[in-house]
């Protein structure tokens, strides 16, 4: 089984997030070693641009095949493409694997018992992909967009004819948010639509904060607060921290 781990360098809102310190290791230690400590995968890819990132992606214990080409990984580029340039780069070895999981290194709190957890469940599903997932913290049906210099309601439905809008927010019908703890795909299809979703899509809740996403500053405050307070579980690493060499 195929480990893919996505680090572009060029972050605008926090520069170098995917090596931010934490603890003397860079962010994206924790991602390669809760895999490496699954016991799971055959591989661990990083896939990044930057030759920076690709000598701590190697210290920390994943492989490097390549750098990432610049046309794509730029901010717009969809996931599909790095995904696909990935298989096609070496698809003798690749293509052996009948599974891959993405697994984002802006998430310092998924475990090796996360990724674990989510591969049991799928494995036990007839889905086609399996995505983490997390309640919402703002209802959309509380949202508006703008159309002509007016607002209108992004959802217009009703609940027994009151807009949602005008409900109280526990009477909504509950929505989830994607988040960066994982996802699970199997290669051939991916290959055969393109689509790293799938038309079947089984949903993985994440637990309590195993579902955080590191992308503006004041998640970073949020992030250094809950280890700070040890209110997460955070994965060992035993490995010398790369910016202490």
């Amino acid at each position: 089984m195929l480990a893919l781990i996505p680090a572009r360098s060029g972050s605008i809102r926090i520069p170098n997030k995917n090596i931010y310190s934490i603890n003397d290791h860079p962010l994206i230690a924790y991602t390669i070693t809760s895999a490496i400590s699954s016991k799971i995968f055959d591989e661990i890819i990083v896939c990044t641009d930057s030759k920076e990132y690709a000598e701590i992606a190697k210290y920390y214990g994943a492989d490097v095949p390549s750098l990432r080409p610049a046309s794509i990984s730029q901010k717009d580029s969809p996931d599909c493409e790095w995904v696909k340039w990935i298989l096609d780069l070496n698809q003798n070895k690749f293509l052996k694997y009948e599974i891959a999981f993405i697994l984002r290194p802006t998430n310092p709190f998924r475990t090796s018992d996360t990724i674990k957890r989510a591969y049991s469940s799928f494995l036990n599903s007839d889905a086609d992909t399996l995505r983490a997932i997390k309640p919402v913290s703002e209802h959309p049906g509380k949202m508006w967009v703008y159309q002509q210099e007016k607002i209108v309601p992004l959802i217009p439905l009703s609940i027994s004819n009151v807009p949602l809008h005008s409900n109280q927010t526990n009477k909504l019908f509950d929505v989830y948010i994607q988040d960066a703890s994982l996802e699970i795909f199997f290669i051939k299809n991916f290959l055969k639509t393109n689509s790293i979703t799938g038309s079947s899509i089984m949903p993985f809740i994440s637990s309590s904060y195993e579902g955080f996403d590191l992308n503006t500053p004041n998640d970073l405050i949020i992030m250094d607060q809950l280890i700070k307070n040890n209110r997460v579980e955070m994965t060992k690493i035993d490995k010398k921290p790369w910016f202490s060499k």
